[in-house]
């Protein structure tokens, strides 16, 4: 396989910066729909049960879309199709943000899942080409960063876009921004094209079948259906939880992921750099676990004050994102180097499709009792705990491409 571009230190952030611009816009698209939830159940008349299918269309979508990415995301220079994917992306957000009724909404919401999904994996897989190993936890750091500016920026101001102009103007917005990163990213991006230079190259479905061959690939490809499933069946309901049972106003409802997001914004940086230094394996075994308190908090909560939801919702999004770092470089390290493109992009279908399956799931579980309150939302933690814990298990499987062997013992 060709030796990856050799970036200087700048270009290297510029590459970073640029990539996590991407990954907000997108990652934006995707969480603005939750705290919208209650806006949607109630403007379109639907139940709990319709607005988690709602949510769910995007990611089923991705899924597919990412499985016929197998088949050409090797084929193409990554700079070249990231921008031709990315554009469609924004055409997609338009059409969300201009949706006069239900059914319109999830044809624009299936639109965009078509072209998201295989943003975050294009993405994850330029990270995996460029940064050598050692330096990939700070790397995914830097990139999954951008989930935390989307929660601590992105989401605030998009609820208070959709209070003062309506829900279609964060849709509207987040599609200009996208064409303003588009253009950025066109001028900042390298080629990115030595993937192209390999010899004896496979066929597209050919890639797809050594990416399948390799067990250690099915050993990752079941880590992030875990690692989905941990978050998900709890993440789509928590803006309608909050609000029904635990006595959070609409106007409170930003200030959650405001607090959340900043938090974060830090902690991604902390955990990119324990990562790094005690290794990707321990350090996703520490935050898979303590995740599972703050997830019963957030899930268990009372009608109490804010300062109280706060605490236990932030919490949970610091656990909930640090423990995707070291989880995220785990998966891009598992990956065969020269099939990562496709390997990456099988393994975003495989996340969509759980994401998608648990927000269904979370949403079959919950249920409403005769005053409105939400009844079961333990339940759907308790699905989340589980698949914590199986990751923990998982984890141990895996074998790093380019992590150190281990030392031999000393002959005698």
């Amino acid at each position: 396989m060709s030796a990856p571009p050799a970036l200087t230190p700048r270009r290297e952030l510029w590459l970073l910066l640029t990539l996590a611009g991407i990954q907000f816009t997108h990652i934006l698209d995707f969480m603005v729909m939750m705290p919208l939830g209650p806006q949607f159940t109630q403007l379109f008349g639907i139940s709990d049960a319709q607005f988690g299918l709602l949510v769910s269309a995007y990611t089923f979508a991705a899924a597919i879309s990412g499985l016929v990415a197998t088949t050409y995301i090797d084929r193409f220079s990554r700079k070249r199709l990231l921008l031709t994917l990315y554009l469609l992306f924004a055409v997609a957000t338009l059409a969300c943000g201009l949706a006069p009724n239900y059914p319109s909404l999830m044809a624009a919401r299936i639109a965009a899942g078509l072209t998201g999904g295989v943003l975050a994996a294009l993405s994850q897989t330029i990270v995996g080409d460029v940064i050598p190993f050692e330096r990939r936890g700070r790397a995914m750091g830097i990139v999954m960063s951008s989930f935390s500016l989307s929660t601590v920026a992105g989401v605030p101001i998009s609820l208070f876009l959709a209070s003062a102009l309506g829900w279609h103007a964060p849709f509207l917005a987040i599609a200009l921004v996208s064409v303003l990163f588009a253009v950025f990213a066109a001028l900042t991006l390298p080629v990115l094209d030595a993937h192209l230079l390999q010899a004896n190259r496979l066929s597209a479905w050919g890639g797809v079948k050594e990416v399948l061959r390799e067990r250690n690939h099915w050993w990752a490809f079941g880590f992030s259906v875990l690692m989905m499933f941990a978050g998900f069946t709890i993440i789509p309901f928590i803006t309608i939880y909050m609000q029904t049972n635990a006595g959070v106003r609409p106007d409170q409802v930003p200030y959650i992921y405001l607090f959340g997001g900043v938090a974060t914004l830090v902690s991604a940086q902390v955990f990119g750099r324990m990562t790094d230094r005690h290794g990707k394996k321990e350090t996703f075994r520490v935050l898979a676990v303590a995740l599972l308190v703050p997830m019963f908090a957030v899930a268990l909560m009372p009608r109490t004050a804010l300062p109280v939801v706060l605490v236990a919702t932030t919490l949970f999004f610091i656990c909930m994102s640090g423990r995707m770092i070291p989880g995220m470089a785990i998966v891009t390290s598992a990956a065969n180097p020269a099939r990562r493109g496709a390997f990456m992009t099988l393994n975003a279908s495989v996340q969509s499709a759980a994401m998608g399956a648990a927000a269904f799931t979370g949403g079959q579980i919950i249920g409403r009792d005769a005053n409105g309150l939400v009844q079961h939302y333990w339940g759907a933690a308790l699905v989340g705990a589980v698949a914590s814990l199986l990751a923990v298990w998982l984890v141990g499987k895996l074998t790093l491409h380019g992590a150190a062997a281990p030392a031999k013992p000393a002959s005698t």
